[in-house]
């Protein structure tokens, strides 16, 4: 699409005018130096890169004002959302930082004709050669390479006019890296990495204990978890309504995948009405429901996300948000492309250290255009994927956080997973002092996007070994860690103000702020939590035992599906964004305190944690 010509008088004006000059000031620099990769080499100087320059949004100062204004209970606006026009005309960036940023460009010796603005006018698009973007924003670009034998590229910081910081909020790609090998593999070869890839963070634990008898009571929900021990731990006796109007989307990444037969096996012996029962398949970016490999590491988090949100659901049908293709893979951008047309950028306009980007240029790759707005977002949608807050920049993190909250605005309730490596990072990494990942280190790790503000994060519980469904669940401590802790990058929203306070000044944690961010000015995780230990799942062809949040967060997610039937039976909205709500005194009556169990980590022991 090229720029809009409504703008073309305005830009015009004021290429005419004298150009203003000033100095470069770094805009943005990496988050942290990436463990176990190398930097190999300079970047190829004819290396056309897909340059995407990220507009600063009008309003986005009111961003948590609007979102609470149609998200809190009291609020005289309660649940009367947005809808995708409004959301877009209220936060597109204003004709003056358009034109000053193409003034920019044009006047660094690109012309025109090789720009391009996205439909929400949020992205300006120039493909340039390496030395080109190198000159322009005063960097260097490295390659970067793994023991594996992946490549990604990137610059250690950039610079832009000082006139234009107000302008532009990121540049990509430039110093966001994504430090897990990507999931790229034609063959399909088991290996560590990439969002859905073996190995990535968080994804369920399995238990080496062999089921040889299945659950039949509520007698042994403290060793085995099933829908029915969900229900007695949560009060659940409904059944919906308002299917047609009503929907849940689960997020998966490919190579992630569910196996139909898996479904059965455990819908035969947990909830037979739905055997034969699939999801609502939607291919994201060429994605694939692969079988071509089956084992617990390809098929355990797709068929335990379903055979839980279908089971608590029934008969409300499931929509499976399959996302990326087998070769490149995916990032959060993509899905959220997917559903909001106004995020897409022009041509994949994702980041590509962190997305996939299509059409796929890569052998066998999706040539496809990018999945934009295919979907209407999902009244409620759960995400068990995540990465290190440290691994992502403010800036980045920052315009992924606001889209959240612009699907909150519009209605919609987003859930992840907190993490399984409890105040540490995904695979227990841990901090240093200058909040820079390294082996050993014992300064708190927060996940992403688990400390975005507006979205609602969800850590795991446990029914305490020998315990009864009946009794106080603790937090998880089998197998797993509940992830949790405090953001280093997103402040305090306003609606968890008092119980940050409470907790910090009732409870204080027996640690100092050289170990995690206890200033009480930052936003804390988890905001819900629900069950994660000894999940029974139908996993390749038999019943296997798993833990984690990435449980925990379809649960919690089935539970809203739930509520928001009733509601939409009743004539009324969906409940969007919860988070106002469950904080909120008149809510504190449907929530448990857990007051047992800790989530360990970064050199801190069970005994440090229950203090």
């Amino acid at each position: 699409m090229r720029l809009f010509s409504v703008l073309a008088v305005l830009i015009t004006a004021t290429l005419a005018a004298p150009s203003r000059r000033s100095n470069h000031v770094v805009h943005e620099r990496r988050a942290a130096e990436p463990l176990d990769w190398v930097k190999s080499a300079r970047l190829d100087a004819d290396k056309v890169l897909p340059m995407r320059f990220g507009l600063s949004q009008q309003n986005i100062h009111r961003l948590e004002e609007m979102l609470m204004e149609v998200s809190h209970p009291e609020s005289p606006k309660y649940g009367q959302h947005y809808s995708p026009a409004e959301i877009v005309d209220t936060f597109a960036p204003s004709g003056e930082t358009i034109a000053a940023v193409t003034e920019w460009l044009v006047d660094s010796g690109f012309s025109r004709d090789r720009l391009s603005l996205t439909g929400n006018k949020g992205w300006i698009q120039l493909n340039a050669t390496t030395a080109e973007v190198e000159e322009l924003l005063q960097t260097e670009y490295h390659v970067y390479t793994h023991p594996s034998g992946d490549q990604q590229f990137g610059c250690h910081s950039y610079s832009v006019p000082a006139h234009l910081t107000e302008h532009i909020d990121l540049i990509k790609p430039t110093v966001h890296f994504n430090h897990r090998p990507s999931p790229k593999s034609r063959t399909l070869q088991p290996r560590a990495g990439g969002l859905g890839a073996p190995a990535a963070r968080p994804g369920p634990k399995k238990s080496n204990k062999k089921l040889t008898k299945q659950a039949s009571s509520l007698d042994t929900c403290d060793e085995m978890i099933t829908l029915d021990c969900l229900r007695a731990l949560y009060a659940v006796d409904y059944t919906p309504v308002a299917t047609a109007k009503n929907s849940y989307g689960i997020v998966e990444f490919t190579p992630q995948s569910f196996l139909g037969p898996d479904l059965d096996l455990f819908f035969r012996n947990f909830s037979p009405s739905l055997v034969g029962v699939r999801p609502k398949n939607v291919l994201i970016d060429g994605a694939i429901v692969q079988t071509t490999n089956q084992s617990f590491d390809f098929n355990g988090e797709s068929d335990l996300d379903l055979e839980y949100a279908m089971g608590l659901t029934s008969p409300q049908p499931i929509t499976l948000l399959q996302t990326g293709d087998i070769v490149e893979g995916a990032g959060f951008d993509n899905w959220l492309d997917a559903v909001d047309a106004s995020f897409c950028k022009f041509e994949g306009g994702d980041d590509p250290t962190q997305d996939g980007i299509y059409p796929d240029r890569l052998p066998g790759g999706f040539k496809g255009p990018e999945s934009c707005g295919i979907v209407k977002p999902p009244f409620t949608v759960s995400v068990s994927y995540g990465q290190d807050e440290s691994s992502v920049t403010p800036a980045f993190a920052n315009r992924q956080c606001q889209e959240y909250a612009k699907l909150g605005m519009m209605g919609t309730s987003v859930f992840y997973s907190s993490g399984d490596d409890g105040v540490a990072g995904g695979g227990g990494v841990c901090l240093n002092s200058r909040k820079q990942p390294v082996n050993n280190g014992k300064v708190f790790n927060p996940g992403f996007p688990v400390t975005c503000p507006f979205l609602t994060a969800v850590g795991a519980t446990q029914v305490n070994p020998g315990s009864a469904v009946t009794d106080p669940e603790g937090a998880c401590e089998q197998v797993i860690f509940s992830g949790g802790g405090f953001s280093n990058i997103f402040p305090i929203p306003s609606y968890q103000a008092t119980a940050v306070k409470n907790f910090l000044t009732l409870h204080p944690p027996p640690f100092t702020s050289a170990q995690f961010n206890n200033s009480g000015k930052v936003r804390a995780f988890p905001d819900l939590s629900a069950n994660g230990a000894n999940y029974v799942i139908g996993i390749d062809g038999e019943f296997g035992l798993v833990f984690g949040t990435s449980a925990s967060s379809p649960v919690v997610g089935s539970l809203i599906t739930l509520v928001n039937d009733a509601r939409l039976a009743a004539g009324k909205g969906p409940v969007g964004f919860i988070n106002p709500a469950i904080y909120s005194a008149s809510f504190a009556s449907a929530f448990n305190d857990i007051t047992s169990g800790g989530n360990q980590g970064c050199g801190t022991s069970i005994d440090d944690l229950h203090q």
